[in-house]
């Protein structure tokens, strides 16, 4: 059995209706519609055929985002996560480049390796090689004043938290972030790479070995080890190319308002709703929440 979810500010009982039919003329069989949250987030099952229910839902519904998934392991246990432009609203590495003066060149890197157009790590080298000489207090800055919680953010792992699951941010950014944030979202444990530092400027170089996507991915499977769990009780979530492994490799990956590349691999899309649209996958009300959002 699978469950396709539809999410939006606005989900009319219409379009539950419509999105049923175009299961049956998909050949997938639907069967009980339920509200999780009334016009807001609903349950189709359906008794097979995945890929054709996303296909015959999956953009079909404006402002709506689908996630189609089987029914066994619908509540995870394992959240991986990613940071820049999926927890935070900002890619760090770019803002930080702001406050050197050469944002719009970093940025421009930033972009074609989140598209999977450049080796992650040769790239991260490069950008951090462009911020030697950068004061220190400016990582404190471009925290306070840059760097905002995705709408969601700690609904999700707060909530996710107080149901068992173990929570982890693993990132391609850098600890002085990944560790505030994490902290103030609610993960367990935090994972980045760390910007070395002397005598109070960046030196333009980053620890070895980096944060790529070998590290999230192995964190995935790690975890999953550890707890002895079935990938199917896993959730990963990211937007950049450098994710693609952890989320091919999770029960429910999710490409979140994510590149290109990312959205077409990925077995899961949100390109509209906030985070909190991870919550409504797993069948949870607003009334479960750990916190509002």
């Amino acid at each position: 059995m699978f469950i396709a979810t539809l999410i939006a500010d606005r989900l009319p009982a219409g379009d539950l209706s419509s999105a049923a039919d175009r299961l049956a003329a998909a050949g997938c069989s639907p069967g009980e519609q339920r509200w999780i949250d009334e016009g807001v987030a609903a349950d189709i099952c359906f008794d097979s055929n995945a890929d054709a229910a996303r296909g015959a839902l999956e953009g079909a519904f404006a402002g709506t985002d689908v996630i189609v998934q089987p029914v066994e392991g619908r509540a995870k246990t394992l959240l991986v996560a990613d940071m820049d432009s999926t927890m935070i609203t900002v890619e760090c590495i770019d803002e930080l480049a702001d406050y050197a003066g050469i944002k719009p060149q970093i940025a421009e890197v930033t972009e074609r390796a989140m598209r999977g157009e450049l080796d992650f790590a040769a790239a991260l080298d490069a950008r951090v090689a462009l911020l030697k000489g950068l004061e220190e207090s400016a990582i404190d800055r471009c925290l306070e004043e840059r760097v905002r919680l995705m709408p969601g953010a700690e609904a999700l792992v707060k909530t996710m938290r107080a149901r068992g699951a173990l929570t982890i941010l693993v990132s391609g950014g850098f600890t002085r972030f990944a560790d505030p944030v994490g902290a103030r979202i609610g993960f367990d444990r935090m994972i980045a790479n760390r910007l070395l530092i002397e005598a109070g400027a960046l030196t333009g170089a980053v620890g070895k070995p980096i944060v790529d996507s070998g590290t999230k991915e192995a964190t995935l499977l790690a975890a999953i080890a550890e707890r002895g769990l079935s990938p199917h009780q896993t959730l990963a979530v990211g937007d950049g190319a450098n994710d693609l492994a952890m989320i091919r490799k999770a029960g429910l990956g999710v490409a979140y308002h994510a590149k290109p590349i990312v959205a077409a691999a990925a077995g899961a899309r949100v390109d509209h709703g906030d985070l909190t649209v991870l919550l409504h996958a797993q069948g949870i009300a607003r009334s479960d929440w750990a916190v509002s959002s």
